[in-house]
């Protein structure tokens, strides 16, 4: 963060800066989300700038936010209302947590969006969805969506929460989420880490990543998916 840049008073603030966005660009952002989504809720420029400050320019608090407005955020960010507008200048009790990860699992229509990691081993990549560290008191909806921006290019939107497990090879906590694709083109941002990031039919995901390592509700989320496509 910039030292000129005051700190966000909201989550909701802090979300909009971390996807390298003006309050008018998430603006328009958010209107384009509503009418593709058929969302009734609107967002001008002179709201959002209300509702990230957590109060009315007189300083008054804001009352109860209109619930189309309040549904429209929640399905891009996958948190409730209440989260959102929660305050950071809150001290927060962060007790230890495990290292967990946050897996995004982005449908368009047919496809999947994968990445090719670069592996440990000189020469050695592995296929698998985006995924990024969770760190304590971190949302791993949160943590889901900014990483596949981050790593692909790919903005997507949380739908559910499909479940948790130890990863069967990283033994890592893994927490997976549904996303469904919103816009961007796919293409490899963090050339660091990442060979490449694709879209693959989701038919042909066992062609890139083995049966036994796909957790059992991603397969049966995409099978459905498949099915009511």
């Amino acid at each position: 963060m910039d030292e000129d840049q005051p700190a966000p008073r909201t989550l909701l603030e802090q979300l909009i800066w971390e996807r390298r966005q003006t309050f008018e660009e998430f603006a328009e952002f958010a209107e384009k989300f509503a009418r593709e989504h058929d969302e009734p809720g609107t967002l001008s420029v002179r709201h959002l700038g209300r509702l990230v400050a957590g109060a009315h320019p007189d300083g008054r608090p804001l009352g109860a936010v209109r619930p189309a407005t309040a549904r429209l955020l929640e399905r891009i960010f996958g948190l409730s209302i209440d989260e959102l507008l929660a305050p950071l200048d809150r001290p927060t009790a962060m007790a230890f947590q495990p290292l967990r990860v946050a897996v995004a699992v982005v449908v368009r229509g047919s496809e999947v969006l994968i990445v090719c990691r670069r592996a440990e081993d000189a020469g050695g990549i592995s296929w698998q969805f985006p995924a990024g560290v969770v760190k304590p008191g971190g949302r791993p909806a949160v943590v889901a969506v900014r990483e596949t921006l981050a790593e692909t290019d790919v903005h997507c939107v949380v739908t559910r929460k499909l479940g948790t497990r130890l990863h069967p090879t990283t033994g890592v906590l893994c927490e997976y989420v549904l996303c469904d694709y919103v816009a961007g083109e796919a293409r490899n941002v963090d050339v660091v880490e990442n060979v490449a990031a694709i879209w693959v039919d989701r038919a042909d995901l066992k062609r890139f990543v083995p049966a036994a390592q796909v957790y059992g509700p991603v397969l049966r989320a995409l099978d459905a998916a498949n099915a009511g496509s």
